[in-house]
């Protein structure tokens, strides 16, 4: 029987956007949660760098006996291929280039200045990424949104796609950036609350959602929080 298998851990965003793509396209799986700091022997058998997501896949007819794929970016692009309904991608050549580069820009852009924020013990480091991702999101509002979105909800209007679940569980996690940062998300990025609000109600998003609380929680390792 065919199966595949996805290594996850709760807190992990990289984990959550795989899951997402999973759910939104319907494919039965198996979760298997990893502990992070006690990772289970053999799990570099699966995940060379030893990371979540990851994935196995046995029993399909387009696959190897048994095959693994580890990266959240390439595994959401393999899912998109062997289970094409629905699509996750535009069909354009030129609107799937610039969903790469969205995808890309997230990967070295957004997720880096968040990271850096939301963990960075230095005062300077901190209001530098800040800084940054405050214009990576005008960014996003005017590049984006602005201007690939026209009507619809979503970064390609009317449908979702790979970009939108690369980017939301970061935002699905901004209550911690702004418990422990101050850094809300302003009221000016119209475009950036309403695309964030169409996400959240998704079906595929609020199967795996968690609260606030518990990223609060999570993160708590992370970063101390501003002072009152």
């Amino acid at each position: 029987m065919a199966k595949i298998k996805i290594y996850s851990a709760v807190v992990c965003p990289y984990a959550h956007r795989s899951r997402l793509v999973l759910q939104e396209k319907g494919i039965d799986f198996d979760l298997i949660e990893i502990n992070l700091q006690n990772k289970p022997e053999g799990f570099t058998d699966i995940s060379p760098y030893g990371k979540v997501p990851a994935m196995s896949a046995t029993g399909y007819a387009y696959a190897h006996n048994n095959h693994r794929v580890w990266e959240s970016a390439v595994i959401n692009e393999y899912l998109n291929e062997v289970f094409p309904n629905p699509p996750l991608l535009p069909s354009s050549p030129i609107a799937k280039a610039q969903a790469r580069i969205w995808i890309d820009f997230a990967n070295t852009r957004f997720v880096p200045a968040f990271s850096t924020l939301l963990r960075s013990s230095d005062i300077q480091q901190q209001e530098a990424a800040k800084q940054e991702l405050y214009k990576h999101l005008e960014f996003i509002e005017n590049e984006a949104l602005g201007k690939l979105s026209g009507n619809g909800p979503y970064w390609f209007g009317e449908s979702v796609s790979l970009v939108d679940f690369t980017f939301y569980p970061w935002f699905e996690r901004w209550a911690a950036l702004k418990h422990y940062r101050g850094l809300a998300l302003s009221e000016e990025f119209t475009r950036l609350r309403q695309w964030k609000k169409a996400l959240k109600q998704r079906d595929s998003v609020v199967a795996i959602a968690n609260s606030k609380e518990l990223y609060i929680e999570r993160y708590a390792r992370f970063a101390t929080p501003v002072a009152a």
